[in-house]
């Protein structure tokens, strides 16, 4: 498989997805960088599933891997600028994703601002608190709520993409619960969970039914079926 670079700047995501392609075992990364939003770096550049977990966290992305700003007003058009940006400036095949939280009380928000819900440097317990504080003032209102991920494959050399979509229906819970994930996952239940947050699960048990574990594996199928 031609080489290609994983596009995040956010540690959290890029292990999950380390993990989500481990976990299938059949599409080895050949290459992928990722840097910290608080500007330490962390990446790995490696042939191999099984290197890439020996060195996540110890090798620094390459100092002309470029930022890329998520101004797209679609959660499709971020993952693109992300995937173009990155396999642009590097010359290799970009994969990136967009995620984002439709809540119906809230008209679908917070949606493709769901990382800035809070303000442009909130964290997740920020959006977190922002959410539930919302969602107080619409007690009689639905909880209903979906996790949707984007996911683009970005080819330089010949313009080829691939885009594929995960979803996955949940209810946004009254309070925080778990420690596990990443963003809003404790306040997120996903249908089929027994009625747990993402953030009360393994990490195996949410990529198996997760927006960005479904997203991900139709991903390794389609590059599966170029191979």
């Amino acid at each position: 498989m031609q080489p290609f670079v994983v596009a995040t700047g956010n540690p959290d995501k890029a292990r999950e997805i380390v993990e989500i392609f481990s976990a299938r075992g059949s599409i080895p990364l050949a290459a992928a960088v990722i840097e910290a939003r608080d500007g330490a770096p962390i990446g790995f550049v490696c042939a191999s599933l099984d290197e890439i977990g020996a060195v996540v966290g110890r090798i620094a992305r390459p100092e002309h891997a470029p930022d890329v700003a998520e101004i797209g007003t679609t959660l499709e058009a971020n993952a693109r600028i992300k995937a173009v940006g990155v396999a642009t400036a590097l010359g290799v095949p970009a994969i990136a994703d967009d995620t984002g939280l439709e809540v119906d009380a809230l008209g679908g928000a917070p949606g493709v601002r769901s990382a800035r819900f809070a303000g442009p440097d909130a964290t997740s317990a920020d959006n977190c608190d922002m959410l539930l504080t919302e969602m107080r003032l619409r007690m009689r209102a639905s909880r209903t709520a979906r996790f949707v991920t984007i996911v683009i494959r970005h080819d330089p050399a010949t313009g080829a993409e691939t885009v594929v979509r995960g979803t996955v229906e949940g209810v946004i819970v009254d309070e925080p619960r778990g420690d596990h994930g990443f963003g809003y996952d404790p306040v997120f239940a996903p249908a089929g969970g027994a009625g747990r947050t993402f953030g009360e699960m393994a990490a195996d048990e949410k990529h198996a039914i997760s927006h960005r574990g479904r997203a991900f594996r139709a991903l390794a199928a389609a590059l599966a079926g170029e191979d």
